[in-house]
């Protein structure tokens, strides 16, 4: 499952939760979705916080070193605001 795409992981877990909502499969096909389902919510959580990370970006501080900052859109939008504002 780590080839999928996280699209294609998700489009796949929504057919599962689909499928699964309808409530007419037998016990075993239920559990066997139910499973695969699993492993696709914890592969789609995987792929998010890899993204997370790599939102990440380098800065440069007021003494000229480099530090990991998380992107901050907030953050973001108050450095536009005081470009403008100049």
């Amino acid at each position: 499952m780590a080839a999928l795409k996280f699209e294609e992981a998700l489009a796949k877990l929504e057919t599962i939760v689909a499928e699964l909502e309808k409530g007419d499969l037998p016990l075993n096909d239920s559990l066997k979705m139910f499973e695969d389902g699993i492993k696709l919510s914890k592969t789609c959580l995987k792929m998010l916080d890899d993204a997370e990370r790599r939102v990440e970006i380098m800065v440069q501080d007021k003494d000229g070193k480099k530090r990991l900052q998380a992107y901050s859109i907030d953050e973001e939008a108050r450095k536009v605001n005081a470009d403008l504002s100049s």
